[in-house]
């Protein structure tokens, strides 16, 4: 008997590599002479990077960046087997699990530590680059990603903006003198959910910050 076993997160709970992990032994566990086939999936949320990284037996690199809410967390980079393509998860600096729940807030959390980690690749050589954009803990539109490779997002008095999607109604114009230069020669793929949008009774906005605790902001 051949077994395939596919699964994706358990999420809070286990990433797809650890879901995997369990049921292959289950499955042992139950048909000793089973052959089983390990195959973890990713969405474009968190455990993306892993379940790549298993794939194609590369490797992860850890860098101290600023977490969600300000402070000082440890987040992780992959490298893909080829040696040559980077996955910056952004679940990894900027995700709900760096956050505790009554805390929840994305009118304050920033990506900031997403850029961080994101220069740091560039640091290393890093041309090619894959996004895995869910999991986030945030809401700011990548404003602080912005921020963190050397953007400014002025107010109207020409001073920057402090972190979190509540901020974002407070930007006037945005300088991109000092903005990282290497990224217009990067390749980028973007691994993401596809979402329907709706135009009816709240936005797509007002949607996800009720999925992350937030309370409706109404522009």
């Amino acid at each position: 008997m051949k077994v395939i076993i596919a699964p994706d997160s358990f999420k809070g709970s286990l990433s797809a590599v650890e879901v995997a992990s369990g049921i292959n032994k289950g499955v042992r566990n139950a048909f000793s002479h089973a052959e089983t086939h390990l195959l973890p999936v990713a969405d474009g949320g968190e455990g993306t990077m892993e379940t790549l990284i298993a794939a194609t037996n590369g490797k992860v690199k850890e860098v101290k960046v600023t977490g969600p809410l300000g402070d000082s967390v440890k987040a992780m980079y992959g490298v893909l087997g080829n040696g040559e393509t980077c996955v910056i998860e952004v679940a990894s600096a900027s995700g709900l699990a760096l956050v505790p729940a009554d805390q929840l807030n994305p009118l304050k959390t920033t990506t900031y530590g997403t850029g961080e980690l994101i220069k740091a690749a560039l640091d290393d050589g890093f041309r090619s680059f894959i996004f895995a954009l869910g999991g986030s803990a945030t809401n700011d539109g990548g404003a602080g990603m912005l921020q963190a490779l050397g953007a400014r997002l002025l107010d109207e008095k020409k001073e920057d903006i402090s972190y979190g999607g509540g901020q974002l109604a407070r930007i006037r114009t945005i300088d991109l003198t000092s903005f990282d230069a290497r990224l217009a020669h990067c390749k980028i793929l973007i691994a993401s959910v596809m979402y329907k949008i709706h135009l009816l009774e709240k936005t797509v906005l007002q949607r996800f910050l009720v999925h992350k605790k937030g309370q409706l902001l109404r522009w």
